[in-house]
């Protein structure tokens, strides 16, 4: 007699169609469908996870049908969101993961997943510390700060360091290694909120509100009167602009994201270029996906300052994934106190 599989229903974040600009609640819906907790006998290498912990993250935004630039295609219609998240393997046909293994790794916005494309998949081997941390400060956006300042923004000593964005799930860590490197480091944020968070738990030296300065030029200017080794730009736009007259001869760009043109449909064109040439600044720009062969070398570097408490995470965590769409939307609209992340399950 055949055995009979276990079936669990199994909530999902599906999207609703194809959209243009970043995502609105309305662009999502949640449905209920069921799921085995068995892997079908002909899933080659593929892994059964019962999803704990989602990422909100700025590349999760609308998707057009004919674009084809984006990384991840994570708004297909009908079809759940897709992004990092911490997970627990039930069952696997892959030699590298075995049930009861917690690994981190792009997912789908549901309670259980059938992973077929692992190649993106860590094993989490280090649970002394927040399993949260492995979609932010231990995950991709903590490998964007480390590879981002270290292998492209080549800091020394004494180094002037300005990073907008400098609250998010990025820019924090930016600001804590380049406090613990002894570097001079500024960040603007969204709120007077985090400007003091960022200055009294993460050790900034100073920071601003951007909502609140009318000349970004000036703005710098006060803040960095001798000018700017290394710029980490999360942003873009009028602040890139900005930036590029404050920085110093031979100063480092190091550009991460452009988060204030991703919902635009014509790109903003950014002057004071001339200044790249005026002073040879070095502008590079990366992707995180180029130095996770680095990620061990990662781990020894964080970790340490995570259990000595010399760097510190602020997560903004919505419990349950019937909250995911809410906390999309409001990574991308600035009212999440930290990285935001979806708490779908404990382990």
């Amino acid at each position: 007699m055949a055995q009979i599989e276990e079936q669990l229903s199994n909530k999902q974040v599906l999207a609703t169609d194809y959209i243009t600009g970043n995502p609105k609640q309305t662009d999502m819906y949640l449905k209920t469908s069921t799921i085995s907790l068995q892997l079908p006998l002909d899933s080659s290498e593929a892994v059964l996870v019962k999803n704990l912990v989602l990422s909100c993250d700025p590349y999760m935004r609308g998707t057009k049908r004919t674009d084809r630039n984006n990384l991840f295609y994570s708004f297909s219609p009908d079809s759940p969101i897709v992004g990092y998240g911490v997970c627990k393997v039930l069952d696997s046909k892959h030699p590298d993961f075995k049930k009861g293994d917690l690994v981190w790794g792009v997912t789908k916005w549901e309670e259980y997943s059938i992973i077929t494309k692992t190649d993106s998949l860590i094993k989490i081997e280090h649970t002394d510390v927040p399993l949260s941390y492995y979609t932010g400060l231990l995950g991709m956006p903590g490998m964007t700060a480390y590879a981002g300042f270290y292998e492209v923004g080549v800091p020394k000593k004494g180094d002037y360091v300005f990073i907008s964005s400098a609250f998010g799930a990025v820019g924090q860590l930016v600001g804590q290694l380049a406090k613990l490197m002894g570097c001079y480091v500024v960040g603007s944020a969204g709120s007077k909120y985090k400007v003091d968070i960022l200055k009294n738990q993460f050790g900034f030296d100073e920071a601003f509100n951007y909502k609140e300065e009318q000349d970004l030029d000036a703005t710098l200017k006060k803040y960095f009167p001798e000018g700017i080794d290394i710029y980490f730009d999360n942003v873009g736009g009028d602040m890139l602009e900005a930036a590029l007259i404050n920085m110093r001869r031979c100063g480092r760009i190091v550009v991460a994201g452009m988060i204030s043109q991703y919902e635009l449909d014509e790109p903003q064109g950014i002057k004071n270029l001339l200044n790249i040439v005026y002073k040879q600044i070095k502008v590079d720009a990366f992707t995180v996906y180029d130095y996770y062969h680095l990620y061990p070398k990662f781990l020894d570097t964080i970790l340490p300052y995570v259990r000595e408490g010399k760097i510190t995470y602020v997560e903004d965590i919505a419990k349950g994934i019937e909250s995911g769409p809410v906390a999309l939307v409001a990574m991308f609209t600035g009212k999440s106190s930290g990285k935001q992340v979806v708490l779908v399950a404990n382990e």
